[in-house]
């Protein structure tokens, strides 16, 4: 959601009251309740103006869309066109059977460094099992929290781990919801491999990322191989056309930009300036030369920030991006 729509939504939430925006929020998930809650925190000086305009652009839209009755076939055929077979199963099992509140599914509302606390005593084989089962970048924040061998046993198991038996799942399940207090329904099974391996190791720092394929290449050279070749990391953004470097830009941060550009190639950077306006191309080179020394952790935490931009317009079938070993299609 772009940060006009987060805007839009949080007014509208505001206006609804406090009991009614409480339901909506039932049904949002932990990153969406996060933005969501952090932009009506900063809702100052809000006009009566605005909030007419955005009740009355909400209420035009439901009217729009009134006659479509989204049925289960409907939303397969859409998703499947959109999306692909696989990834469209994936989003229909988490849609389809209705709110998830397994032991499992709690972890991804809590802080990483409390989830890492929860689960370190596991076996890496079972902390990969449920790495599988939550965002790749949360993934990371937990594993960033392991002392390194543990973490690259677990890097090891998530790019070998085709699937997740269902009773084992619920087996696993069963455990975590003792610790969490949730239910005890497990109706997915997530596939791990080397594609959710390349996510997770995509929102680690340079260094443990190094770290991590090292030892995956130590313990097998073609896995280690494999991995890196589905890694899309920011310099990758070379690759993208120059229609999708448009569409990222227009989604971007000018601050951001700035400092994720610190140490870059200058062949990127030129790319970035191309797909500007001759003004904004030359703002964006003065900010930069301006810009004093930023720390190496700053550079790539705005990195990742974008990256994340680029996987969604990728996952949205806004943007085509390719893999480092040339297959082109959606970041997986």
């Amino acid at each position: 959601m772009s940060d006009v729509g987060v805007r839009r939504s949080s007014v509208l939430l505001f206006s609804l009251g406090q009991s009614e925006a409480i339901e909506v929020f039932k049904y949002l998930g932990p990153k969406e309740v996060q933005k969501l809650s952090l932009a009506m925190a900063g809702l100052n000086n809000l006009s009566h103006e605005e909030v007419e305009k955005v009740v009355s652009q909400f209420q035009e839209e439901c009217a729009a869309r009134a006659n479509f009755g989204a049925t289960d076939e409907y939303l397969r055929n859409v998703l499947v066109e959109a999306l692909g077979p696989d990834k469209a199963a994936n989003l229909l099992d988490k849609i389809l059977q209705g709110n998830d509140h397994s032991g499992i599914e709690s972890l991804k509302w809590m802080d990483p460094s409390s989830a890492a606390d929860l689960i370190r005593n596991e076996h890496p084989q079972i902390i990969a099992t449920i790495m599988v089962h939550l965002d790749p970048d949360l993934s990371s924040a937990i594993l960033a929290y392991f002392p390194e061998r543990v973490r690259n046993e677990v890097l090891i198991r998530t790019a070998t781990l085709e699937g997740v038996q269902p009773q084992a799942l619920r087996e696993l399940n069963d455990v975590l919801t003792q610790l969490l207090s949730g239910a005890d329904r497990v109706k997915k099974s997530a596939a791990g491999g080397v594609g959710m391996t390349a996510e997770i190791l995509n929102f680690l720092g340079s260094n443990v990322e190094a770290s991590a394929l090292s030892y995956i290449r130590e313990y097998d050279p073609e896995l280690a191989q494999r991995i890196q070749d589905k890694m899309f990391v920011f310099e990758n953004i070379l690759e993208i056309d120059d229609r999708s470097i448009q569409t990222i830009l227009r989604e971007v941060q000018s601050n951001s930009l700035v400092v994720a550009l610190k140490g870059t190639s200058q062949e990127l950077k030129d790319k970035i300036f191309r797909n500007m306006s001759s003004r904004a191309a030359e703002m964006l080179r003065d900010d930069l030369e301006s810009k004093g020394p930023v720390k190496l952790s700053e550079v790539e935490a705005e990195q990742k920030e974008i990256l994340k931009i680029v996987r969604k317009l990728a996952d949205e079938g806004q943007i085509v991006i390719a893999s480092k070993g040339g297959d082109e299609g959606l970041v997986e």
